[in-house]
Formats: C-alpha cells, structure tokens, sequence
C-alpha cells in the first residue's frame, strides 16, 4: 500500500512515461503508413510490387511482428516486470525506427518492419498494467485516459511531420530520436507494488495457456478482445479505403485517405479522452462501451448515407467516426482490469495486439462478400457484424470499475 500512498497523482512518472511511450509508438505505426508507399518507390519498387507485391508484404511482416511480440512481452511483463517490457519495448522500436530510415534495399526494410512489430507490440499492455496496478483503484481511469489520449495524438502528430519533413528516412529518425529520449526517465519510474509483491512467490505467472484450458477464463479473454473489433474495421477498412468508398457512394470531390486518416485520429484522440473521463464520471466501464457502440453504429450508418456529399461533410464524418471508436482506454482498461496479478500483462499486451490482428480476418471477409455484394454493400454488412459482435459482447461483460486488482488467477 506504500506505494499507493507515494503515488496518488494521475500525473507521476509512469503515467508520464506510458503516455509518451506510446505517443512514440502510434506516431510509428501511423508514420509507416504514410510513407511506406513513396519510401518503396524511392527505393526503386516498381508500382504493382507496391500494390501486391512487397508492399503488401511489409504490412503483413510488421503484423507478424507485433503478434508474435504481443504473447513474448505479455509473458515477459508477467514474469520479469512491468518496467522491464515498457523499457525494453521503447528501446527495440526505436532502434528499428532509426534502422529503417538507413535501408537501402526491400530486404532490409521488411527485416526492420518486423523488428519494429515486434518492439511496438508490448508499449501499451505494459504502460495500461503499471499505471492500473500503481494508481489508486478510484483515479486509475484517469491515468490510462491520460496514456490513451497522449498516445493517439501520436498519430496527429506523425501526419503533421510527415507533411513538413518531406524526407521519409528524417521522419523515421525523428520517431527513433524521440524513443530514445524517452529511456532517459527509466531511473524515476517505480515497478508496480502489486508485482513487486509476488516476484519471489511460486506463484505460476505469464502462463499464456492458460487463457485458453479453463473456459470460463477463455470466455472472460475472448470478450476482452471481441470489444476492439469495430476500432480496426473502421480504421482499416472505412478509413484506409476512404477514397474507394467516396467514389462508388458519388461524394462529389476526391477523398485522399491521408487526409481522411487524419481527420479520424484527431476524432480517436478526442473520443479516448471522453471515454476514460466519462468513465470516470460514470463509475462505469461497460456503460461507456455501449454508449460509444452505439454512437460507432450511428456514424457507420451515416458514412454509407453520403451519396452527393462534399469532400468536407465527408472529413467531417470521418472525424466523428474517429470519435465514437475513441474507446481503446476503455478497452485496454478493461482487459487489464479483468484478471489477477500473474495474467494481467499477458491479457493488456496480447488483447490489444490480437484486436488489431483481426484485421486481415476482416479485410478478408470484407474481399469475399464482394463476389456477391457491391463494395458498398460489403462493407455495410462487415459493419453490422464487427460493431453487433461488440455490442453482444459489451452488453455481457463483468463490470471493472473500481474493482480491486491485487489478486492471483488460480492457475
């Protein structure tokens, strides 16, 4: 309890830390998406290697890589510290952002995609599980609203530079620079009491398996990662083919999916604010998701309605999407909140990577419906099921606000 007492601010160093952590890390991850197309033309790849090729490899490999360093982060969070992985996951992506601003050939630049998967893999898990576990039960909502909020203006801000610096390896180094500043801070940051207290038991911790031999266990993960569902659909397929869907909807003016992506972030940083402050307010998890679910509903519903519409009523639509699917704090919170001590860094690192790693899954479904269904019409029922799925799942979900979290999973 010491250190509850020592760190009752929502503004201390590891709420601090996790928030730029992963400021860093969206700023990557969004900067990748930006300047993968222009990097591979500079590099020489000709245009349908872009499309199919080794273009679509490098988002594949980098989605590999954050699958993959989802489980060994979680595992290593669970067994070697919270502080360990945060760190260690900072250190690595920097080191492949910096790397992937000196290659010089595709062979290179899908090896340190991989590495930079790999590192982005275990920021957020790691930063959401040491502020929940450091912060009182009562103000806990504010520090990973704080975490949430700075962290998705990562992506604000990778748009903004990637428009100023018109060299794409600057960029990266920017992105490397700023990771590495960051490590600076580790003296002042204190690993978690609650892990800290079970570090020298026998206790079984970071058993991955686990989540998957007890079913009520798997039931209780399975919903944990079904609530990011609509996120990922939204942005990866509403947003990323934005500019499809203006065309065959007839928005009067050419949308530009950078554009769009921007707008819709500015939305998901506001809407991680207001969920984790409503939250708060609220006293209340599951009652924000199912808001926020509903309002996702609403605005998907509208975004298939713009027929005739201007290049701005669409941006603006865009931002409001970005809004209602603001709800990762609430989500990643969630999951951290739902089990013991000995899981829960494997559950905050792996639920929120494995959610994004749904998104080929989607974007699959989303392909196949269309040897039936106009582009249009395949995307609507992607949408009914991604954001049903959810709203089933938030309707049954334990209530974790507030919940005490200094417990053991009976492994």
């Amino acid at each position: 309890m010491h250190a509850e007492n020592r760190s009752p601010s929502i503004f201390n160093v590891a709420v601090i830390v996790a928030s730029l952590g992963y400021f860093v890390d969206i700023y990557d991850l969004l900067l990748f998406t930006i300047v993968r197309v222009p990097s591979l033309k500079e590099l020489g790849v000709p245009q349908n290697e872009i499309d199919t090729g080794v273009g679509l490899l490098l988002i594949n490999i980098q989605m590999l890589g954050m699958l993959i360093g989802g489980v060994l982060w979680g595992i290593l969070g669970d067994k070697k510290g919270r502080l360990s992985v945060l760190f260690g996951s900072i250190l690595l992506y920097s080191v492949a952002n910096i790397a992937n601003g000196f290659v010089q050939g595709t062979t290179g630049y899908l090896l340190w995609r991989f590495v930079a998967g790999l590192g982005l893999a275990g920021e957020l898990g790691a930063g959401i599980t040491l502020v929940s576990e450091i912060l009182p039960k009562e103000k806990r909502g504010y520090g990973t609203m704080i975490v949430a909020t700075v962290g998705v203006s990562g992506a604000v801000a990778a748009n903004f530079i990637a428009k100023i610096v018109q060299d794409w390896r600057i960029c990266y180094f920017i992105g490397g620079g700023l990771g590495l500043a960051l490590l600076v801070l580790r003296i002042s940051v204190m690993e978690s009491h609650m892990f800290n207290a079970i570090r020298e038991t026998r206790t079984s911790r970071g058993n991955f398996l686990s989540l998957f031999t007890e079913r009520q266990r798997f039931l209780k993960y399975l919903k944990c990662l079904l609530l990011g569902t609509p996120t990922w659909f939204v942005v990866g397929i509403l947003i990323a083919f934005s500019n499809k869907f203006a065309v065959e909807m007839g928005v009067r003016d050419p949308i530009s999916p950078g554009d769009a992506i921007a707008f819709t972030y500015t939305g998901l940083t506001l809407g991680d604010f207001s969920t984790g402050l409503i939250s708060q307010l609220w006293k209340s998890r599951r009652k924000v998701m199912l808001l926020f679910l509903l309002l996702t509903a609403a605005f998907v519903f509208v975004y298939f309605q713009m027929h005739g519409a201007t290049k701005w009523t669409f941006y603006a639509v865009c931002f409001g999407l970005g809004f209602s699917v603001g709800f990762w704090t609430i989500f990643v919170t969630i999951a951290a909140e739902s089990f013991g001590t000995n899981l829960r860094a494997t559950v905050a690192t792996t639920v929120p990577n494995f959610a994004r790693g749904l998104l080929p899954l989607i974007s699959a479904l989303f392909t196949a419906l269309q040897a039936w269904f106009s582009y249009v019409h395949s995307g609507a029922i992607v949408a009914v099921i991604c954001i049903g799925v959810a709203l089933i799942t938030a309707y049954t979900v334990e209530e974790t606000f507030g919940k005490e979290l200094n417990y053991l999973e009976e492994i």
